[in-house]
């Protein structure tokens, strides 16, 4: 008996179905990766929202914003140790249990602090951030005096990816400006180190002062998106560091100097270890004195930016 021939792909055609669909799969990876980054933005944003929450009810309760890092006695910090904005805040973000452990009378790493020190906080970790390294150890930070000596952990220490912008150099951003305005009496923000700053002292606006913005994977040195492990780092050293907070004053494109003037134009995403820093496409997060969060374009003028990094030095803040 004869029987009917089989049908079947033949290898042109099983060829020119595996290209199609190494074709839609080329179309499709780019899209997902756009998906997965919004969403990690949007987590990034809300993170910095609950931090702006948290600032405004300790504002509440102290009737003062907490300093970027407390070196000495002061209101808020007693004990005159060093001690982190995001230390004291934990209370008002959920974490009261962790922030028990930690004594006020002790510097961040003495006593019983690095058993809290060493909890990773996830509302302080932005889920765009690329290549970490353990916090295992610390360069001595000799200022202000006595200053922190050389450190190292027994467990790596909670990192975190968000830093208070102090303010503005003046050595770096006057020469951007048509005259120089900057100096020693206006060029803070909100939280710098030691501060009590009210509410009422936000002349310039609060929806137009920024206080926390990304800088993200510190202690580990990038410049751009390439690591530099060999280069060292006194700033940064996990959630609990009270000397992370940074003053803007620019740097170059490469990352390779900052605050050097007209040569230094570059607002974020250059370096990381003083400046914006962030990993997502295009700009950064930033959270403002008023509690909201803002996507923040790497393309604005660093003037503009500037102007945002300071609460009451009378700029007139243009678009952005």
């Amino acid at each position: 008996m004869s029987h009917p021939p089989r049908r079947g792909f033949t290898l042109i055609e099983l060829l020119v179905v595996i290209a199609i669909i190494a074709i839609l799969i080329g179309l499709l990876l780019p899209a997902v990766q756009k998906v997965r980054e919004a969403a990690a933005r949007m987590s990034c944003q809300n993170n910095l929202k609950q931090m702006g929450l948290a600032l405004h009810t300790y504002h509440d309760s102290y009737q003062f914003f907490p300093a970027s890092g407390w070196t000495k006695a002061a209101p808020g910090n007693p004990g005159g140790k060093w001690h982190s904005w995001r230390t004291v805040i934990l209370p008002y973000m959920e974490q009261d249990n962790l922030q028990r452990v930690f004594d006020l009378n002790f510097h961040w790493w003495e006593g019983p602090n690095l058993n809290a020190a060493v909890t990773p906080v996830k509302l302080y970790q932005c889920p765009s951030t690329g290549t970490r390294t353990p916090i295992t150890a610390a360069v001595a930070k000799p200022t202000p005096a006595p200053g922190r000596p050389a450190l190292t952990f027994p467990q790596p220490l909670g990192p975190t990816d968000y830093e208070a912008v102090m303010g503005v150099g003046p050595v770096g951003i006057n020469p951007h400006l048509s005259a120089p305005l900057y100096d020693a009496g206006n060029r803070f923000s909100v939280l710098h180190r030691d501060s009590q700053n009210t509410m009422l002292s936000i002349s310039d606006g609060t929806s137009h002062t920024i206080i926390v913005a990304e800088t993200a994977a510190r202690p580990l040195v990038y410049r751009g998106r390439t690591p530099f492990p060999a280069l060292t780092n006194d700033q940064g050293i996990g959630w609990v560091d009270n000397e992370g907070a940074f003053s803007f004053d620019g740097s170059a494109a490469d990352g390779s100097a900052e605050g050097c003037g007209l040569p230094c134009a570059t607002v974020m995403n250059a370096r990381n270890d003083n400046e914006p820093f962030s990993f997502h496409t295009g700009g950064m997060n930033a959270l403002f004195a008023d509690g909201h969060v803002q996507f923040v374009r790497q393309q604005i003028p660093i003037a503009t930016f500037a102007a945002l990094c300071t609460r009451a030095a009378g700029e007139v803040v243009a678009d952005y």
